[in-house]
Parts: C-alpha cells; sequence; structure tokens
C-alpha cells in the first residue's frame, strides 16, 4: 500500500449532492494527493429548477440530463477529483398526501442486486481504501438517497468477497466506510448563534424545532478543510440549476463561518482495520499499516 496513493470514493445520489456533502473534505484530500473519485448513482433528470434565475430559461427547459452533466463537470474540476456515474435514472421527491407511486424504472425501485452489481464493478475497478456515502435515512427522506445508502453498504461487503458477482472484477476490500453528515446539527447551532451575535438574520432559524427529539447522531470524525471552503462553494455555484447564488447556501458571511466552524464530519460505520476514535484523518488505521 505504501507504493501507491491513498483512494477515496464518495458515493451520491445526484449531481450536485457531492458540493453540499463532503465536498470540501474531498478537496482537501484530492490537494494532499490522494485519488478522489465521486460515483454518482443517477443523472438528477427529475430535478428542479431551483435557481429562479434560470426557471425559464430555454436550453434548461429543453435538456436538462444535459445541463445537469455539464454542471457536474464544472463541478467536479472545481473540486479536482475524477467522477462516474452509475447510469441509474432519478426517482425524484414525491410529494403530496398520500405520495404518490414512484416513476417506473427510477433508481428508487432498481434491484438491489442490479445497482450493488452496478457499483461493486466500480468499487473493484478503483479500488478505494474508504467509502463515503449516507445513513439509513439517507440523510433525509430522499427515495434515492435511501437507495444509495443500501447499495453502498451492500457493494462494501461484496466487493470484497470473490464469489458475490465474478464478473465483476477481482474482489477489494475496502478498509473504511463512513457516513458523511452534510447537515452537521451541531455546525448549524454554532453558526446560527453566531449569526444572530452579529445582529444578523440567520437562514437557520426555526430549524432546531423542526428537528425536535430527533436523535443526534454520533460523530466519530471531524476533518480540518476550511482552506478548501472556496473549492466547495465554486462545486455548488456550478450546479447552477439546483444553487441559487444569492439563496440559502449562501446566506452565511464566510468569514464568520471560518470563525465558528473549519471542519466536515463524518461518522465511521464499518471499519477493517483498528482506529482510535475520534478521529481527523478518513483513513486513520490505514496510513498506519501501510
Amino acid at each position: 500500500m505504501a507504493s501507491q496513493p491513498l483512494r477515496l470514493m464518495a458515493v451520491h445520489a445526484h449531481p450536485d449532492d457531492e458540493s453540499s456533502k463532503g465536498a470540501a473534505t474531498m478537496a482537501r484530500y484530492a490537494d494532499e494527493g490522494v485519488e478522489v473519485l465521486v460515483v454518482t448513482c443517477t443523472g438528477g433528470e427529475r430535478g428542479d429548477i431551483l435557481n429562479p434565475k434560470l426557471e425559464h430559461d430555454p436550453e434548461v427547459v429543453r435538456d436538462m440530463p444535459g445541463f445537469r452533466r455539464r454542471e457536474m463537470a464544472a463541478a467536479v474540476a472545481a473540486l479536482g477529483v475524477s467522477h462516474q456515474w452509475l447510469g441509474f435514472v432519478d426517482s425524484g421527491l414525491p410529494e403530496g398526501e398520500p405520495l404518490p407511486p414512484l416513476p417506473p424504472g427510477c433508481f428508487a425501485l432498481e434491484s438491489i442486486e442490479v445497482a450493488t452489481e452496478a457499483l461493486v464493478r466500480v468499487v473493484r475497478d478503483f479500488r478505494p481504501h474508504v467509502m463515503t456515502t449516507y445513513n439509513e435515512n439517507g440523510g433525509y427522506q430522499h427515495p434515492d438517497h435511501i437507495m444509495c445508502h443500501r447499495i453502498s453498504v451492500a457493494a462494501f461487503d461484496a466487493a470484497a468477497d470473490p464469489d458475490a458477482f465474478p464478473h465483476a472484477g477481482a474482489a477489494w476490500e475496502v478498509s473504511k466506510l463512513y457516513y458523511d453528515h452534510g447537515f452537521s446539527v451541531s455546525r448549524i447551532h454554532a453558526v446560527h448563534e453566531a449569526i444572530l451575535a452579529r445582529d444578523l438574520e440567520s437562514p437557520f432559524d426555526g430549524w432546531e424545532d423542526r428537528w425536535g427529539d430527533a436523535p443526534v447522531r454520533e460523530v466519530t470524525t471531524r476533518i480540518e478543510c476550511a482552506d478548501y471552503f472556496g473549492h466547495r462553494d465554486r462545486a455548488l455555484l456550478a450546479h447552477a440549476t439546483q444553487i441559487d447564488p444569492d439563496g440559502f447556501f449562501f446566506a452565511v458571511p464566510r468569514d464568520l463561518e471560518r470563525g465558528v466552524w473549519t471542519v466536515e464530519e463524518f461518522e465511521l460505520a464499518r471499519s477493517r482495520v483498528p482506529t482510535d476514535l475520534p478521529e481527523n484523518d478518513l483513513f486513520a488505521g490505514i496510513r498506519e499499516a501501510s
């Protein structure tokens, strides 16, 4: 392992997820010489246009899938990472009461075996030492995020088993699997309090009431990455259909954010190497073993 670079694979549901969840961490590791691959399960074909400036843009309306692919290319360039599409179709976010059925052929209705094999092929080809993905709730209850979690966990196991999907490449054992804390409760609380202390309006007002009594997930790993928040922001802005530059993601003054919060948070879900918690490195236990 010492003679080859470390490798990190981040598995996400849609284009733009990689830029709002763990983006600065990926940019830091890539800058340090780690090979970083983002795997995007779907093309985001059913995503809404969330930037009012592009809501009626004829090019976007005519070719949303193509536009999102070009956005993704710009985002990965901003982060300095590699990218691969897994090739499934966006399920959309069902809304209403009762919820409407998911569209036929979408990612969330795909066979677990088929979708897992597709990801196993990428894992065995790229051979990551670390994978990141979402927790069992998908980070939030989007059917594609939940499916992304399910196949990531399944692929973590199956990729190491030579009897599983034997035609999908030589077995590879990923050392560690993490859940990304994209919307960190502790970060939001710290930034919210700092904004109020400046007598500014906080975009997080009322968030703690919405969480209610939901359990706070364990944070095992904090990655210092404030120097790469600019990479994250450029990647977010690359997803022009999904991110309003005057909206929520950019409502926090960046100097304030860096003053109170300099990390991205992760939860160690599985490890095949010994490691001491808490960690400040996704490759803790792997570097030592190399």
